[in-house]
């Protein structure tokens, strides 16, 4: 269905050539560059990876502030803002995709090939494996750890980041209403809920490696902890400042009841993040 303004639209917008995609060519450059000489050990690593941060961090600031600069000349309307709207779609569909892969790991880990290997009648290579989860012996461990219990901080953050949601979707309502007061205290308090959030999953990272001797070596486990949880974590830090510029264009007046699909496509994003994590909880800290 189309709506009104992309009746009355006679052309979609299309801006000029920009700098800011080669820009960012020359920064993932260096970013893999200095990633193949840093796991090398070669001197120019850390050089490289820290300009090729700095290079991104230019390249975000310039093609966002453009961005946002069209948006509020009024160059966005109905037709332009569907398809931001299904290009976000498809984002988030592609994250869903890469969580999938990462839980479909960890279903095969502890659902078929760890059972698999303590059923074989002949335990050739492991003679003294258990197969129960968290595994205790077998492949990739040498040394003993505990698991991370599901009861404690990770249920705490559980509840900060379902909070934080909350505030978010109170947020959305207040700028539907025009209450701006309650739409600056909604946003701040999500990313002040989102940076806590970070700071104790950083807490409770630096307890499994010292407490638990839970690190990455720790076999299946301890891979599947560290790459679901981290690879969530940085999509919550990514989510933190994204929700964060969104705060700061609020009080700069920016935003209105009709106009407002950057601050949808942050509340998308988040809501994502929040069910993620819910998913995580019951499945690598509670079962």
């Amino acid at each position: 269905m189309t709506t009104a303004n992309e009746q009355e639209q006679t052309h979609y917008f299309v801006p000029q050539p920009s700098r800011w995609p080669a820009v960012g060519a020359v920064a993932l450059f260096c970013l893999g560059l200095g990633a193949a000489f840093a796991v090398n050990g070669q001197p120019l690593g850390k050089l490289s990876l820290g300009v090729g941060a700095l290079i991104l961090i230019y390249m975000l600031f310039g093609w966002f502030g453009d961005v946002i600069r069209e948006s509020r000349h009024g160059d966005y309307q109905g037709k332009e803002d569907m398809s931001f709207r299904w290009g976000m779609g498809w984002f988030i569909f592609s994250e869903v995709m890469f969580f999938g892969a990462f839980f479909g790991a960890l279903y095969w880990v502890r659902v078929v090939s760890v059972p698999t290997l303590g059923e074989m009648d002949y335990k050739i290579l492991y003679p003294d494996f258990d197969p129960s989860w968290p595994l205790a012996t077998g492949p990739g461990i040498t040394k003993p750890y505990q698991a991370m219990g599901a009861w404690g901080l990770p249920a705490l953050n559980t509840l900060i980041l379902l909070s934080s949601g909350a505030m978010v979707t109170w947020a959305h309502w207040a700028l539907l209403q025009g209450k701006r007061q309650q739409l600056k205290l909604g946003l701040l308090l999500t990313v002040l809920l989102g940076s806590l959030f970070l700071c104790l999953q950083l807490f409770e990272y630096g307890h499994a490696m010292s407490e638990l001797n839970l690190t990455l070596a720790s076999g299946a486990y301890g891979m599947t902890f560290f790459m679901l949880t981290g690879f969530h974590g940085l999509h919550v830090l990514l989510g933190t400042i994204i929700l964060g510029v969104v705060w700061l264009r609020v009080m700069r007046g920016h935003f209105d009841g009709q106009h407002h699909f950057a601050f949808e496509a942050a509340a998308w994003y988040w809501h994502f993040v929040d069910v993620v994590w819910l998913l995580l909880f019951v499945f690598v800290y509670w079962l």
